[in-house]
């Protein structure tokens, strides 16, 4: 009986370990989701698979080498999103084709909208490794050491799809200065 009571306390004790782990980074893990994805209900789905992961796996996790929670959160929930596109779940979902037309003509808010969604169809028009590589270090603050972590490539890698794909987005969203 004894130890039935204690593994129910490790039980309870992981999950409030995770729940804190989870629901301190939730938003920014969501945002990159779905920018990987580029669905938000596809997004949703492989956010929910890649929790359950990491709960199955929050016993094996560990800071060895510099690892931190956040790091390894963002790493399994890339490998899911990753999974979910090869299956070919992805429904592209592109902006109407006059929209950077649009842009010029709109003041205000409206133009921030119009922005945004242009460097939503760019960042689609990725390839996911890149996307997710822009999208650690410019979206979300991770340095190349950090973000090589969680990609699990070398930081040269990191730095030459991070040089590579914002040359692309620049192309596609018209930027011509090279400052």
């Amino acid at each position: 009986m004894r130890a039935t009571g204690k593994r129910h306390t490790e039980r309870a004790d992981a999950w409030a370990t995770f729940e804190l782990i989870v629901s301190s980074r939730h938003g920014d893990l969501r945002r990159f989701a779905h920018r990987l994805v580029g669905d938000p209900d596809r997004a949703e789905d492989a956010l929910q698979d890649a929790y359950i992961k990491a709960y199955r796996a929050l016993p094996r996790f560990s800071h060895v080498n510099g690892g931190s929670q956040t790091g390894w959160l963002f790493r399994i929930v890339y490998r899911t999103c990753l999974d979910d596109l090869r299956r070919g779940r992805r429904d592209r979902r592109s902006v109407g084709g006059d929209v950077e037309d649009r842009a010029a003509d709109i003041g205000g808010p409206e133009s921030i909208a119009i922005a945004r969604a242009s460097l939503t169809a760019a960042l689609a028009e990725l390839p996911p490794e890149s996307r997710a590589t822009v999208l650690l270090v410019d979206g979300h603050g991770f340095d190349y050491e950090g973000a090589a972590a969680i990609l699990g490539v070398p930081r040269g890698t990191v730095a030459s799809r991070l040089s590579a794909a914002r040359a692309a987005l620049r192309k596609v969203l018209g930027d011509t200065d090279d400052a």
